[in-house]
């Protein structure tokens, strides 16, 4: 049974760390680490910070349920600082055969099966190990 995610604070610069997706987008991505959790129902969730080649910035707050490889939207990042929760946030399948997919990166490179196993400093382990 998944547990309700409490939304984390805003992220801060200093604890972004940016994580390779592929040589096929632009785009830059980071996870927030403070962000972090793996929850007893081995849910990991986390902010992603998406940043566009031509300026702009996402933030979502999202979860990855390793076991069945989906992934799920929790709230987005508003400009003042606030979230505004998902409508309809259902969990989805992780598109594998995308190279622009930055879930399949923290599924397979970062998040799954490691750290929902050993929990959130694994995963924090292997995104600095990463972003050095």
């Amino acid at each position: 049974m998944e547990l309700s995610a409490q939304l984390p604070p805003m992220p801060k610069a200093e604890n972004l760390v940016e994580f390779n997706v592929s040589s096929a987008t632009r785009n830059r991505h980071f996870v927030d680490t403070a962000s972090i959790s793996v929850g007893e129902d081995k849910i990991v969730r986390y902010t992603v910070v998406i940043e566009a080649a031509g300026g702009a910035r996402n933030v979502a707050f999202e979860g990855l349920r390793c076991a069945t490889g989906e992934r799920r939207l929790y709230a987005y990042g508003q400009p003042d600082g606030t979230w505004s929760k998902a409508r309809n946030a259902q969990w989805e399948g992780i598109k594998f055969r995308s190279l622009l997919s930055y879930h399949k990166a923290l599924y397979e490179d970062y998040f799954c099966p490691t750290a929902s196993r050993q929990g959130r400093r694994e995963a924090v382990r292997k995104l600095r190990q990463a972003g050095r």
